[in-house]
């Protein structure tokens, strides 16, 4: 009796971990669902909407200029962020906010990317804390998923202007 009830908490507590490393890899290298909140993004991404993030970019270094990329936050490691690349390593990128008169320009260090949140008047971004180091990209959102009225690929920056092309 005790043989068997032993076996059988072994054998459930390896199935156990057997699929937590799965889950572990698929959610680390693969991709995940990911709950957006705050308004830097609008309009592209609105306050609760619901996205999927895939993970394969960030290792494979396959991000590009326009995507919109979810990252630890540079101010606080225990949050992520969702915002867009504006500006990759050894691009020129406007640092100024679009209010300002005199526009001033910067180039993105190497390892480095430059991002901002498309609600330029509301998001706290790399024109607040700088070029932020590759390695923070934690994912890139493919698609949303919810609300369902707008399910599908992300559409196109609103600031589109803000691209240089140097």
């Amino acid at each position: 009796m005790l043989p068997n009830v032993l076996g059988k908490t072994f054998r459930f507590v390896g199935y156990t971990v057997q699929y937590g490393c799965i889950a572990h890899c698929a959610f680390e290298y693969l991709g995940g669902i990911v709950v957006c909140s705050g308004p830097s993004m609008e309009p592209t991404i609105q306050n609760s909407d619901i996205v999927f993030s895939e993970n394969l970019s960030r290792h494979f270094f396959c991000i590009r200029k326009g995507d919109i990329v979810i990252v630890k936050s540079p101010n606080d490691p225990k949050s992520n962020i969702c915002k867009r690349v504006i500006g990759l390593e050894g691009d020129k990128v406007c640092t100024s906010n679009p209010s300002d008169f005199l526009k001033s320009h910067s180039y993105v260090p190497k390892g480095h990317v430059w991002l901002e949140g498309d609600n330029l008047r509301n998001s706290t971004d790399s024109r607040c804390y700088g070029p932020v180091p590759y390695g923070l990209i934690r994912g890139r959102i493919c698609f949303k998923i919810w609300p369902l009225n707008d399910f599908g690929f992300l559409r196109a920056s609103p600031n589109g202007h803000r691209f240089l092309d140097d």
